[in-house]
C-alpha cells in the first residue's frame, strides 16, 4: 500500500545489447549492454508513437530507485571481471541508466540483480508476522501500527493495565509470550523483518541475428512522491533560502553599523587633528553646561573656578 505522499507507478526497465562484429582486423569485436528505465504514467510510455503528449511531473532518475545493481557475466568468458556492481552509497549521484562494454563474440546469459531502494525502508515480513497482518512487505512504522490495530480489533488490550496486551495464538508465534508491552513491539519484531527480495533478471546476449540490437522490457512497481510533495520540498527549499537571505541581511546590517561607527570615529579624530584647541573647547563646553544643570548651579562660573584665586577666598 502506498504511504502518505507516495503513490505506486510502473518503472519500465529496458535492457539492450548492441554488438559490432564487423570491426577492422586490428580491433576485436565488442558488445555493449545498457540498462535504462523510466516511470510510465498509467502504464504508457509517453515517448511511444501515437501517444498524446501531456505535462507529466518530473520523476527521479533511474538509479535513485535502487540500492545496489549487480551484473554477472559468464565467468568462463570473463574470469577477471565477470561481476560489475554499482552501489548507491558509493555513488549517490543519480544516473539515467547503466552501461557495460566488453570484448567478445560468443553468446551467453547475463544475470542482473536489482536491490530496491525504499524511502522509508521496507522490510519483508516473516511467515508468522505475515499470517497476523496479511502483508508481505511494508515499513516498520506501518507494521507496528498494523499490530496495534490487530490488538484493538480483537480486544486483546489489558483492561487493568492498558500498556500491556494479551497475545492470542498467532501473536504467540511472533513474540513467544502470553502478554506483551506495547513499547516492546518495535524491538521484538526485528527478528521477523528481513531485506526485501531483490529483482532477478536474465538477459541473453546472442551476438547474432538480423539486427545488431537485442531488447528486453520489464515492469517494476515503485513508490514515487506525489507532485504536491515535490512542491512541498521546493517550498522547504525556499524557506531554507529565506533563512540564508535573512542571515545575509543581518550580516549586511552589522557591516553598515560598523561603517557608521568608523565614520564617526574618523570625524572625531579628524576634527582633533585639524584644530585641537577649538575641538577640545567645543567638546568641554556642553559637558560643563550639563554639569551645572546636574548640580543645580547654572550661575557658577567654571572658568573662574579653574583659577588659583578661587581657592584663596575665605570660605
Amino acid at each position: 500500500m502506498p504511504g502518505l505522499g507516495i503513490r505506486n507507478r510502473d518503472l519500465g526497465i529496458s535492457i539492450l545489447d548492441e554488438w559490432n562484429l564487423k570491426k577492422p582486423s586490428a580491433e576485436p569485436p565488442t558488445w555493449t549492454l545498457k540498462i535504462v528505465g523510466r516511470i510510465l504514467e498509467d502504464g504508457v510510455d509517453p515517448d511511444q508513437p501515437g501517444v498524446v503528449q501531456k505535462s507529466t511531473p518530473l520523476y527521479p532518475k533511474f538509479s535513485t530507485f535502487f540500492k545496489r545493481v549487480t551484473i554477472s557475466l559468464d565467468k568462463r568468458l570473463y574470469p577477471n571481471n565477470h561481476i560489475i556492481m554499482w552501489e548507491n552509497a558509493r555513488s549517490p549521484a543519480p544516473h539515467e541508466g547503466f552501461e557495460v562494454k566488453r570484448k567478445g563474440d560468443k553468446k551467453f546469459t547475463v544475470n542482473i540483480r536489482l536491490e530496491m531502494h525504499y524511502v522509508p525502508e521496507n522490510f519483508k515480513l516473516s511467515p508468522a508476522l505475515t499470517e497476523v497482518l496479511g502483508i508481505e512487505v511494508d515499513t516498520r512504522p506501518r507494521i507496528v501500527a498494523g499490530i496495534w490495530h490487530y490488538v484493538k480489533a480483537r480486544k486483546l488490550q489489558n483492561p487493568n493495565d492498558p500498556s500491556f496486551f494479551h497475545c492470542d495464538q498467532p501473536l504467540q508465534k511472533v513474540f513467544g509470550e502470553e502478554k506483551m508491552k506495547f513499547t516492546m513491539v518495535s524491538q521484538k519484531i526485528s527478528s521477523h523483518l528481513f531485506p526485501p527480495q531483490p529483482i532477478l533478471l536474465e538477459h541473453k546476449i546472442k551476438l547474432s541475428g538480423n539486427s545488431p540490437v537485442g531488447t528486453a522490457c520489464y515492469d517494476v512497481m515503485v513508490d514515487v512522491p506525489f507532485p504536491i510533495q515535490r512542491e512541498l520540498s521546493a517550498l522547504l527549499a525556499n524557506v531554507e533560502k529565506n533563512k540564508e537571505i535573512k542571515t545575509c541581511d543581518e550580516a549586511i546590517c552589522g557591516i553598515i553599523t560598523k561603517i557608521h561607527e568608523h565614520r564617526r570615529r574618523r570625524s572625531f579624530f579628524l576634527g582633533f587633528s585639524q584644530s585641537p584647541v577649538e575641538f577640545i573647547n567645543a567638546l568641554i563646553e556642553p559637558q560643563s553646561r550639563d554639569l551645572k544643570l546636574v548640580f543645580g548651579e547654572p550661575s557658577r562660573n567654571a572658568e573662574k573656578e579653574c583659577r588659583s584665586d578661587f581657592f584663596n577666598q575665605p570660605w
